[in-house]
C-alpha cells in the first residue's frame, strides 16, 4: 500500500509539473513578444483591420436605426398632411430619413415645373396648377434615391474586404511562422517538441487574428446590407405613392 501511494504522488506531481510547464510553454503574451517582425507585422495590420471594420460597424448601425426611426416618423406626416407645403414645413428634425431627400427633390422639381406653368399665363385668373412631365418628377426621384442609396452604403463595402481579405492575410502569418519552425528545426538537428512547438504556436496565432477580424466582419456585412435593401424598398414606395399623388392632383 505503502508503495502504492508513493507512485500515485509520484505521478501527481509529474502532472503538476508537466501541467505548469506546458502553461509557460502556451504563454500567448510571451509568443507574442518575442514573435518574427513579420508575425507582428501581420498581427498589426489584421488589428488594424479589425478595428476600423468594427468603428464601421457601431456607426453604420446607428445611422440606419436613426433612418428607420425618422422614416416612420416621417411617413406619418406625410400621410397626414393635406399639402405637400405642409410636409416641407415638418420635416426639418427628419433629415436623416432618406425618404426626406426623396420628397424634396421630387417638391422641388413640382415647384419648378409649376412656377413655369404659370409663367406662360401673362393675364386673367390662375388656373389650377398641372404638371407639364411626370416623367421629370420620376427622373428627380429617381436620382434622389441613388443619392441616398449611396450615402446609406457608404464605407459597407469595407466589411465584405475585411472578410475577405483578412484571412489570407493571417495566413500568411501562419505559413511565415512554420516556415521559420522547419528552419529551426534543421538548425537544431533535432524534433523534439520543445525546438517545434513554439513556432507553430506562434504561427497559428495569426490565423486566429485572421478570423477573429472576418468573422465580425461578415456578419454585421450581411446584416447592414438587409437594413439598407429594406430603406430602398420604403424608397421606391414612396416613390411610386408620391408619383400618384402627383398625378392625381396636378395632372
Amino acid at each position: 500500500m505503502r508503495a502504492l501511494g508513493s507512485l500515485a504522488l509520484a505521478y501527481f506531481d509529474q502532472g503538476t509539473n508537466s501541467g505548469s510547464n506546458s502553461t509557460h510553454s502556451i504563454d500567448v503574451i510571451s509568443l507574442l513578444l518575442t514573435a518574427d517582425p513579420v508575425v507582428k507585422g501581420v498581427l498589426v495590420v489584421l488589428i488594424a483591420f479589425s478595428a476600423w471594420a468594427w468603428g464601421i460597424i457601431v456607426y453604420k448601425r446607428g445611422q440606419l436605426r436613426r433612418a428607420q426611426k425618422q422614416t416612420r416618423a416621417f411617413l406619418e406626416v406625410f400621410r397626414k398632411s393635406s399639402r405637400f407645403a405642409e410636409v416641407q414645413g415638418a420635416c426639418g428634425p427628419l433629415s436623416a430619413s432618406p425618404l426626406l431627400g426623396l420628397f424634396q427633390a421630387g417638391y422641388a422639381e413640382l415647384n419648378a415645373q409649376m412656377r413655369s406653368a404659370g409663367d406662360d399665363r401673362p393675364g386673367g385668373a390662375p388656373a389650377r396648377p398641372t404638371l407639364k412631365s411626370l416623367e421629370a418628377v420620376d427622373r428627380a426621384l429617381i436620382r434622389a434615391t441613388t443619392v441616398e442609396v449611396a450615402k446609406l452604403e457608404h464605407r459597407v463595402p469595407f466589411l465584405a474586404t475585411t472578410a475577405s481579405i483578412t484571412p489570407y492575410i493571417g495566413l500568411f502569418g501562419t505559413v511565415w511562422g512554420i516556415l521559420r519552425s522547419f528552419l529551426g528545426i534543421a538548425g537544431a538537428g533535432g524534433t523534439s517538441l520543445e525546438v517545434v512547438a513554439p513556432g507553430i504556436a506562434e504561427a497559428l496565432i495569426t490565423t486566429a487574428a485572421g478570423l477573429f477580424a472576418a468573422i465580425p466582419a461578415v456578419y454585421f456585412y450581411n446584416d447592414l446590407t438587409s437594413q439598407v435593401k429594406y430603406a430602398v424598398n420604403e424608397m421606391e414606395d414612396f416613390s411610386m405613392e408620391f408619383l400618384t399623388i402627383a398625378e392625381r392632383n396636378f395632372t
